[in-house]
């Protein structure tokens, strides 16, 4: 596959920035989070796993960043405001890349995906990995309010909740809590990814997720495969950071759940510890694909 920028036409005539780098016979696909994030945190992957011949590919999804962002207050754009909505674009770009038995990874949202690609689309993977991302919000729900109490004091848990009660979202003592949280949880140091305006699509997030990362309140409420997941057959990596917004216990059952599955966390790391604590995610990353190609992988 060339490297480089692609822009691939949807059956839907909207367009998705693509973009390849890397040479190799070993493919991965990156699904980011959000939903309405970016590709952006897996701009170093083909750098980080040139060692083993993997050609990476990122995209934005549709409403992200580079690619085209729909009105979604249009009516006839809402269709696309759906978890089968973006199932249906992983494949459909699989399809327009050409690729098939390849490596598909998701951070958090995009490890929702990833989960749901590999139970409906299986039959393409060599390898799955879902990074910090369970199968289930209730767990989540519930490790975040236990997160807020460790971080917090009580009375503002409490303030917090009374707050999101009235969805007074604009509120500056709610949302300094929330910074509090984010710095703990979602990511414990500097990205080195800046902008001078923002690029998350809050259209998209607030659809999906809700305000913030510490509650939920659009679509994702109702998001549990947990009865489904023993039927993902590939081999299968959990990777998780230590200090993070998804719960661990429920990653550990996850694991026990998935046949060939194999967790992983990484120290010092939260939500995003592919940049917390690259040395450590890469080298289970690494690990994991290499077990894999040489069929030594043992789950």
């Amino acid at each position: 596959m060339k490297t480089g920028t692609t822009i691939i036409t949807l059956d839907n005539g909207y367009h998705l920035w693509t973009n390849t780098q890397g040479h190799g016979d070993i493919h991965l696909l990156c699904l980011h989070g959000g939903p309405g994030g970016n590709h952006e945190y897996f701009e170093n992957f083909a750098q980080k796993l040139a060692p083993l011949g993997v050609q990476v590919t990122m995209y934005d999804q549709l409403g992200s960043f580079y690619s085209d962002q729909p009105d979604f207050s249009k009516a006839e754009n809402k269709q696309y405001l759906t978890t089968e909505y973006y199932l249906s674009e992983v494949e459909e770009v699989r399809q327009q890349l050409g690729l098939d038995h390849f490596y598909l990874i998701g951070q958090s949202w995009g490890g929702e995906l990833v989960q749901l690609y590999a139970l409906k689309y299986g039959q393409h993977l060599k390898g799955a990995i879902i990074s910090s991302m369970i199968d289930n919000t209730e767990e989540y729900v519930e490790h975040v309010e236990a997160c807020r109490e460790d971080a917090l004091p009580p009375s503002t848990v409490k303030y917090m909740h009374e707050v999101e009660a009235k969805g007074d979202w604009s509120d500056e003592r709610y949302q300094a809590a929330v910074d509090i949280l984010n710095k703990s949880y979602a990511g414990r140091k500097p990205s080195g990814i800046s902008h001078l305006i923002s690029t998350a699509v809050l259209t998209v997030y607030h659809e999906f997720q809700g305000d913030n990362e510490f509650v939920v309140t659009g679509k994702l409420k109702g998001f549990d495969i947990r009865d489904q997941i023993k039927n993902i057959s590939m081999p299968t990596l959990l990777t998780f950071g230590e200090h993070e917004t998804m719960s661990l216990k429920a990653a550990q059952r996850m694991a026990e759940d998935i046949p060939h599955a194999r967790l992983v966390t990484t120290p010092d790391a939260g939500h995003h510890h592919m940049i917390d604590n690259p040395d450590v995610y890469f080298a289970h990353l690494r690990q994991f694909i290499s077990d894999v190609e040489s069929k030594t992988f043992d789950a």
